[in-house]
């Protein structure tokens, strides 16, 4: 009995099939009517599958969109970095040759032959007892060598070399110690550094004088240090702890901290 239903609904399709092969094939247009109505039953179905077809394209092109939009913004970021970093190291690099122009306008060039260095790194304990700079033994620096800065202010020694960098020792260091004397009236003693505080001007004699306000320079004497430079100026005078001599503290001009750059004196002209 089943097998005859299924025969039977067989039978069904394959006709059904049929006719409706030959309306829409309609040969001499003689299902035209038929084929309208069948069209006009279809018709609704065939719009929303065919919006639906429109929406899902329109989607993927949207979502693709996206990706490519999503690219082209990782670029732009990528440019933008470039291009801060680049402008970064530019503006930096021209106030690195403005400081320069200004630096040379007031060295003493006639005196020295000089070498610019910037300073790479200093003190990490902030104690002002040394700074780093870009130039080393290839550069023609060795140890011993005075460092200065604009107007022939001294900054230290050349202490360490290494084959591009060096470190220079400051005067404010403790183990420090320069021949000096008083510009005015040329009372001697000796520079030492105070602990990376300061500047001590020790070992003057209770017979000689100085005053607050006094200039303090190098002195020349040993010959390792050029003469004449500048150390900095008296801002207090005191009896050494012994009273057989009398002390200065020095205020240098320098503030270490902000330092950038440098000239380390190769010879004197």
């Amino acid at each position: 009995m089943q097998r005859l239903v299924l025969t039977k609904l067989f039978k069904v399709l394959i006709i059904s099939a049929f006719f409706l092969l030959l309306i829409f094939w309609n040969p001499a247009n003689f299902f035209s009517p038929f084929r309208g109505a069948v069209n006009a039953i279809f018709l609704p179905f065939q719009k929303v599958f065919y919006s639906a077809s429109i929406g899902m394209e329109n989607v993927g092109e949207f979502l693709g969109s996206i990706g490519q939009l999503k690219n082209e913004n990782d670029n732009l970021l990528k440019e933008n970095q470039e291009l801060i970093a680049k402008n970064a190291m530019l503006n930096d690099m021209q106030n690195e040759n403005i400081i320069l122009r200004e630096q040379f306008n007031l060295l003493p060039r006639d005196r020295y032959e000089l070498i610019a260095a910037m300073v790479v790194s200093q003190d990490p304990h902030g104690m002002g007892n040394w700074l780093e700079i870009d130039k080393g033994s290839e550069d023609g620096i060795s140890s011993g060598m005075s460092v200065i800065v604009s107007k022939g202010v001294m900054v230290g020694r050349i202490q360490e070399v290494g084959v591009k960098s060096s470190k220079i020792m400051l005067l404010t260091n403790s183990k420090s110690m320069i021949n000096v004397m008083t510009s005015q009236n040329s009372t001697r003693g000796i520079a030492k550094g105070e602990y990376g505080l300061g500047i001590i001007f020790d070992m003057i004699l209770q017979t000689d004088t100085v005053q607050v306000g006094d200039d303090v320079v190098i002195s020349g004497i040993g010959g390792e240090v050029p003469r004449g430079l500048y150390v900095g100026s008296v801002r207090e005078v005191h009896s050494s702890g012994d009273q057989l001599f009398q002390q200065a503290v020095v205020a240098s001009p320098i503030q270490v901290s902000k330092l950038q750059t440098v000239f380390v004196i190769k010879s004197s002209k």
